[in-house]
């Protein structure tokens, strides 16, 4: 923004030169006064103007990803909190840079200005005599012999003689005529809002004196010039000029006006001196549009210099650009911003050399604000300082070291069997030639994206390239186009030159315009597509997979939908089908037919109604009707129906913020109420474990026992019959055992959401413990439970 400001200063710096060296002397006084509104104007937008046609084409994307559409408010991930809150991390607005501050300060006193002088014009027609003449007001001042103008009213004082007083009429009746008053007061409006720009107080003072011209060389025609000049020499000014009030009697443009008024016409010759602003204005544009470009020329230079430098010197430069952020305000999000978290794809397999030194750095800048503020506070332990160390990335010396690692077998297959989110993903040696053994998982793939309604995207990468599929509907957009194969349909995510819109043709690459034609259709559905339908659905994320085809002449066709229910379905093609005509895409020259898909995600919100929250009521007043609420079984159950609450009232950053702070307030809290297995002093005993009297064997054999309960009940043939890919799968399970032995609180992460229930399901079955004791006190105890298992391939069994 300060840079735009600077831009339209400089703008107006020209403008006014060219003013002032070239016209302001020619009797031209109309043109002259469209010159210097038209450049007012001009000055303002141009730093907002910019032809891509003027900068060359952008490389083209490696990453395809077509969006969701969300219908309705989307609600922060507990991820996106937790990380917040794992860096210790207090969300908050960025701070208003001083230059701001300054600058709306400087607004609203000038607005204060403004309306003084407002308030004394209407006062002046207010205590005065006046009366109407036509249409036009005439206000009698008295004890004064000032003259001015304001919109159809004229202020006339008493001690201007009779005779002098039909020539001064005459010539504020032209500013009325010709509506100077507006001119006037466009640029009062301009000093109110660029107070600080003297320029803005130059073009009102020129502009004044233009309408001061103008006004002459139409009333001296009827009055004659030597009863004119008489009446502007007579005069002894006594009043407060108000800056947007034609008056008449101005001392300092007296001597002007009368030169003027003696001044011989200019030439029609002259009239070529307008032209001047046309190459001016040319010039500006073509700065205003490869300023970009002169931007991305240093980032290049930078690059190259980056290139040059090692790994080690990168971070370290990185890691101080980041605590030079910090100095200077910038917030967690603009320093996570610039280390690439804004902008970056969780689906890629492998990050650039600078996006993984950013990320490395960004850990550090991390993890040493960690390590400090625990420090300092006394609460620095080894477990932190195993966590901090692997915030650093610290068995990755280089970026070489962290490719070698990322092309390991073994991690390729862990990154395949991370399905959490909904994500299937599948790594080949090369995305344009797979082998029968891949194309062979690859299909059975895109039919478990088909089938199962918890996964939602399918990721194909062989490290350097990604494709990202968000449904199978048919085999369009997944095949790669052959050189010699004659095109007649090309997938979206390849096509050279994209289906676009009028608002989006003019922009600079084609992934601009595969940008601003995602937001068309997206925004065109959340617009159109009514979500009362949603009412009768049960709550939660309803997902609906639509796809159709954008024709040679642009128009859409083939619309195919699948969703949850038949109606949601129906809706989808009837808000796609009123979708306008396109511009229709181009592929080597030539127009083609381009099928496009898209998930409308559906969000239907659950309410105080929700059979989660009616359980947990439900359960809560049941114990009530034999208890009271300092029941520790009560107090928990109030804690789970408060954070419901609060989730549900998210819809907004701010929401999220206020959530965050509510869950940091109920993790001390929960802290303070429930102390970590491992550091309490005796803990919850076990019925199998009673007849120990170690606390160390008390420990083992509650963990054992915990094991060997989970293992003997959990439904193990469940994971087989998910269809998950093959390979090692974890689920990240969490309880309390409370105050009386209960097990509650119970939470779980798994790679489907079947495999989480399942887990809560076993964990709810587990007998009543001994409670645990802190200080010879029964106290709560928080317990995290990993379980790991294997699922095998059957067809390699």
């Amino acid at each position: 923004m300060l840079y735009s400001i600077l831009q339209i200063v400089a703008f107006q710096a020209l403008f006014l030169l060219i003013y002032d060296l070239f016209l302001k002397r020619e009797t031209f006084f109309n043109y002259n006064r469209a010159y210097l509104i038209i450049t007012s104007v001009l000055s303002l937008v141009l730093p907002f103007i910019k032809f891509p046609q003027l900068k060359t084409m952008a490389t083209k994307d490696m990453v395809i990803h077509l969006p969701e559409v969300f219908i309705g408010t989307k609600a922060p991930t507990v991820y996106d909190i937790q990380t917040a809150e794992l860096a210790g991390i207090v969300l908050e607005q960025p701070q208003t840079p001083i230059w701001q501050i300054i600058v709306v300060t400087g607004i609203a006193i000038t607005s204060l200005i403004f309306l003084a002088k407002i308030t004394k014009l209407y006062w002046l027609k207010h205590k005065n005599p006046k009366r109407w003449k036509g249409n036009v007001l005439i206000v009698k001042l008295i004890k004064s012999s000032a003259a001015f103008s304001f919109f159809n009213t004229i202020f006339l004082g008493e001690r201007i003689s009779e005779s002098e007083k039909s020539t001064i009429y005459k010539h504020e009746l032209v500013h009325i005529e010709e509506y100077h008053t507006v001119d006037l007061l466009f640029f009062e409006l301009l000093r109110v809002v660029f107070w600080f720009n003297p320029l803005v107080y130059i073009y009102q003072n020129r502009i004044k004196e233009l309408h001061e011209y103008i006004a002459d060389a139409k009333a001296v025609k009827q009055s004659g010039k030597v009863d004119y000049y008489t009446s502007l020499l007579n005069q002894v000014l006594d009043v407060n000029q108000v800056s947007f009030t034609n008056t008449f009697f101005n001392k300092s443009l007296i001597k002007k006006r009368i030169a003027m008024l003696q001044k011989s016409k200019s030439k029609q010759l002259h009239l070529l001196k307008y032209a001047l602003l046309i190459p001016m204005v040319l010039g500006m544009l073509i700065y205003t549009s490869t300023e970009v470009r002169a931007q991305q020329n240093i980032d290049s230079q930078e690059t190259l210099v980056d290139q040059e430098l090692t790994d080690a010197e990168l971070i370290k430069k990185y890691y101080d650009k980041m605590v030079t952020m910090k100095k200077n305000g910038a917030t967690f999000f603009d320093i996570s911003n610039f280390a690439g978290f804004k902008n970056s794809d969780i689906i890629k397999y492998l990050p650039s050399r600078t996006e993984f030194l950013k990320m490395k750095a960004y850990g550090q800048y991390i993890s040493d604000d960690i390590i400090q503020r625990k420090s300092e506070e006394g609460t620095l332990t080894q477990k932190d300082i195993n966590t901090v160390s692997l915030m650093r990335l610290d068995k990755f010396e280089t970026y070489a070291d962290f490719k070698a690692f990322k092309n390991t077998k073994t991690e390729k297959e862990r990154w395949e069997s991370n399905t959490q989110d909904g994500i299937l993903k599948l790594y080949v040696e090369d995305a344009g030639n797979k082998t029968d053994e891949e194309t062979k998982r690859f299909n059975g793939l895109l039919k478990q994206l088909e089938n199962d309604d918890f996964f939602n995207k399918l990721v194909v990468t062989d490290g350097s390239s990604t494709l990202v599929l968000d449904s199978y509907i048919s085999n369009d957009g997944v095949e790669i186009i052959k050189e010699e194969v004659e095109i007649v349909e090309v997938p979206f995510s390849v096509v050279e030159e994209t289906p676009t819109t009028i608002d989006c043709q003019d922009l600079e690459s084609n992934k601009d315009r595969k940008d601003c034609f995602n937001s068309f259709v997206n925004k065109h559905i959340a617009k159109n597509f009514n979500t009362s339908i949603g009412d009768s659905l049960s709550s939660g994320r309803k997902r609906i997979f639509v796809q159709f085809k954008i024709d040679t002449d642009g128009s859409v066709k083939d619309i195919v939908a699948r969703g949850p229910s038949p109606e949601l379905e129906t809706e989808a093609k009837r808000v796609l089908a009123t979708l306008p005509q396109f511009i229709p895409g181009k592929q080597k020259g030539k127009v083609v037919v381009v099928p496009f898909s898209v998930p409308i995600v559906f969000q239907v919100q659950a309410d105080a109604n929700s059979q989660e929250y009616n359980e947990l009521v439900a359960q809560r007043d049941s114990i009530l009707k034999h208890s009271t609420n300092k029941n520790p079984m009560v107090e928990q159950l109030n804690q789970q129906i408060n954070e419901l609450k609060a989730k549900e009232k998210v819809s907004s950053i701010e929401d999220m913020e206020k959530y965050a702070e509510y869950r940091k307030a109920l993790k001390k809290k929960r802290l303070n109420g429930a102390i970590p297995f491992s550091e309490v002093e005796v803990a919850p005993i076990h019925p199998d474990c009673e007849l120990l009297s170690n606390k160390t064997e008390e420990k083992d054999c509650l963990a054992q026992a915990i094991n060997k309960f989970v293992g003997k009940n959990f439904d193990t043939n469940l994971a087989n019959s998910l269809g998950l890919p093959a390979g090692q799968k974890r689920i990240y399970a969490q309880f309390i055992i409370d105050k009386t032995g209960h097990v509650t609180r119970i939470t779980a992460r798994g790679p489907h959401p079947k495999l989480e229930a399942e887990t809560i399901r076993v964990l709810k079955l587990l007998p009543n413990f001994t409670p645990a004791k802190n200080g010879g006190e029964d106290v709560a105890v928080s317990y995290a439970l990993p379980i790991v298992f294997q699922i095998h391939d059957t067809k390699k069994d």
